[in-house]
């Protein structure tokens, strides 16, 4: 009897055990994306020759312009371009010339080694919403982001085991004073997460500021040697390059750090309503924006960026997860490629003011878009909803469970000899079934992705436990993940180093909310 209790026991310590680790959490990254699928192409070698030829036209006879910075007018002009005024206009060739200095592909470097990212080649990097001033959960509603909000996001990007990247503005801190909010939201990605990040844009001293900030928790030798953050430099289409966008690239690319040149399209408004002509202007906008980072600094790493959405043209709001939209973005990794350089598009596009099937729908098909055309650096992973005006925590897992769905299609199809399994086969044979064969055993672990939100328990389970839709699962994986978030070690010196530089900096200057 004794005996039999005993192993009564120890059958029930091995279920709690396994019970055990299936609801523990595991501070997990997956290793960023390598396809081993092809790329999707949607243009032909003579639409891609036109739209080349129709870029140079725009730089050529119509020009850019760089406002309210001279010394950007002087670099153009010492580099061979015709400037009248503030409008530039490069020679046929020459911004395809300077551009030829970037590199293909390159390394961001994680404070964890392990963590860092190759952005370029056949490789996608996974990082979160940027921007958003309001943020939405279940409990408390839409509402304007506090720095609590983004210290959260960061904890939940460092959890998520699909996310690469810790993004930069996740959310918009409004209860920061606008000049100072960049400290905080870098001390939280430098110190919350060990996951690369983005550095801040919105004024040329807070690029230099997250410059140095790097060289405390990196090195200031290692920073001008390598690169550490990757920034978004945002074009003010069409054809505009304001001085503060292009103060903070002079900034990053003088540092040898990444810059993403994104037109910010929305088609209708900012662009034509037709692909090819959007894809015109997009190149001609980029390679204007890429040539000049080489200007500053050849070498310096630049990445081909295109945000895109469609008008809807009764409201004027843009729309997303359309086909027009999908049809520039595969455009323009072609683009990207002919150029040799990095492709920054996609993410978790939505119009939806919830988590709903609107944003489920267009989710899909933005994510997945992204993942066909090429996108090496995937900005807006998780989290989009309102067309970027809000940061959605439920919405965030929902999403960043969903990128484990591109790491498994990016695999491709194996075809080695387990994944031929013929032993399997031979072993089940007619009528039989594959459950308990040896094949399977070995086999089951991996053998499917796997969703940490996902309900697929039968009716009556899922009834008896509460019947929750999926917002609601969310919404208790966020306060999951947030009450088993583990902060990662920092050196004791680099962390009071960090400290003492913001508080100088914040020490240095007044409040400013405008």
């Amino acid at each position: 009897m004794a005996e039999a209790n005993t192993r009564r026991r120890a059958r029930g310590g091995g279920g709690a055990a396994r019970r055990a680790e299936r609801t523990a959490v595991k501070i997990e990254t997956a290793k960023y994306i390598e396809r081993n699928i092809p790329n999707f192409e949607v243009l032909n070698d003579e639409a891609l020759e036109i739209i080349e030829t129709n870029a140079e036209t725009v730089l050529a006879e119509v020009g850019v312009n760089f406002v309210d910075n001279p010394a950007a007018l002087e670099r153009w002009r010492d580099a061979g371009a015709d400037v009248d005024g503030e409008r530039v206009r490069l020679p046929r060739g020459l911004a395809r010339e300077l551009i030829k200095t970037a590199p293909s592909e390159f390394t961001q470097h994680a404070r964890n080694p392990e963590k860092s990212v190759v952005i370029g080649g056949r490789n996608m990097v996974l990082a979160p919403v940027y921007g958003p001033p309001f943020v939405r959960d279940a409990h408390g509603g839409r509402r304007y982001a506090t720095m609590d909000d983004f210290n959260k996001f960061v904890k939940l990007a460092y959890m998520s085991k699909w996310l690469h990247h810790s993004g930069g503005t996740v959310c918009e801190p409004t209860d920061i004073p606008v000049n100072k909010r960049h400290l905080d939201m870098l001390m939280a990605h430098m110190t919350l997460s060990d996951k690369p990040f983005m550095g801040s844009v919105t004024d040329p001293s807070r690029a230099q500021d997250s410059v140095e900030m790097c060289e405390i928790l990196f090195g200031k030798e290692f920073v001008q040697n390598n690169t550490v953050m990757t920034s978004l430099t945002n074009i003010n289409s069409p054809m505009t390059f304001d001085d503060v966008m292009m103060g903070a690239l002079e900034v990053y690319a003088r540092n040898n750090q990444a810059c993403i040149i994104s037109p910010f399209i929305v088609g209708g408004a900012m662009a034509p309503v037709s692909v090819a002509g959007t894809l015109t202007q997009v190149l001609a906008e980029v390679m204007a924006g890429v040539a000049y980072s080489q200007i500053i600094r050849p070498g310096a790493p630049a990445i081909f960026g295109a945000f895109v959405s469609s008008i809807d043209m009764n409201s004027g709001a843009p729309t997303f997860g359309t086909p027009e939209a999908s049809n520039v973005t595969y455009g323009a990794g072609q683009l990207a490629r002919r150029l040799g350089l990095p492709f920054r598009s996609a993410g978790s596009f939505c119009g939806s003011k919830l988590p709903d099937a609107q944003a489920a729908y267009e989710t899909a098909n933005s994510l997945n878009m992204g993942l066909m055309s090429g996108v090496n650096f995937m900005l807006h992973s998780c989290g989009w909803l309102e067309g970027g005006l809000v940061a959605d925590f439920e919405k965030f897992v929902m999403d960043a469970d969903q990128l484990g769905v591109l790491h498994g299609l990016a695999k491709g199809v194996a075809y080695d000899e387990n994944a031929q399994a013929m032993d399997a086969i031979r072993e089940v044979g007619p009528g039989g079934h594959y459950l308990g064969c040896a094949h399977t055993q070995a086999n089951f672990k991996d053998a499917f992705w796997k969703s940490e939100l996902l309900d697929y328990k039968p009716f009556e389970t899922w009834e008896e436990e509460g019947a929750r839709d999926t917002r609601t699962l969310a919404s208790a994986r966020v306060e999951h993940l947030l009450a088993n978030y583990q902060q990662p070690q920092l050196d004791p010196d680099v962390k009071a180093a960090l400290d003492a530089y913001v508080a100088d900096k914040k020490a240095s200057m007044p409040d400013a909310f405008t």
